[in-house]
């Protein structure tokens, strides 16, 4: 696995075991939440996962892109439909968007190299 993919899970896999260890009742059903929000039902969980990965780059947020990048590449999206989703994003989010197109791009060659 790439360096930097398996420190991204290795440090959200820590930290949320951290989190979900306080048995805060809003945040474990926050996640729960989450978790169930990506499962399949009339949407395939590959589209939840475009989905989700188009809102965290139109939202900016650098964890959340690489979170559903790695489950767009579990899902089998290949390069040619992840520059489609990185086009959506950046077309619904303006320019604004293209740092975080770069990152993922980065993220997303790491993930290709196993």
């Amino acid at each position: 696995m790439n360096k930097q993919v398996a420190e991204f899970n290795e440090y959200r896999g820590k930290m949320n075991e951290v989190i979900l260890g306080k048995s805060n009742k809003v945040i474990n059903r926050l996640f729960n939440l989450d978790t169930n929000t990506y499962a399949e039902g009339a949407l395939t969980t590959k589209t939840k996962e475009m989905l989700g990965l188009v809102a965290s780059m139109v939202l900016r947020c650098d964890d959340c892109i690489k979170y559903h990048l790695g489950k767009c590449h579990e899902e089998g999206i290949t390069t040619d439909e992840m520059y489609e989703i990185f086009a959506v994003a950046n077309i619904v989010g303006g320019t604004i968007v293209i740092p975080h197109t770069r990152r993922a791009a980065e993220y997303w060659e790491a993930l290709q190299e196993g």
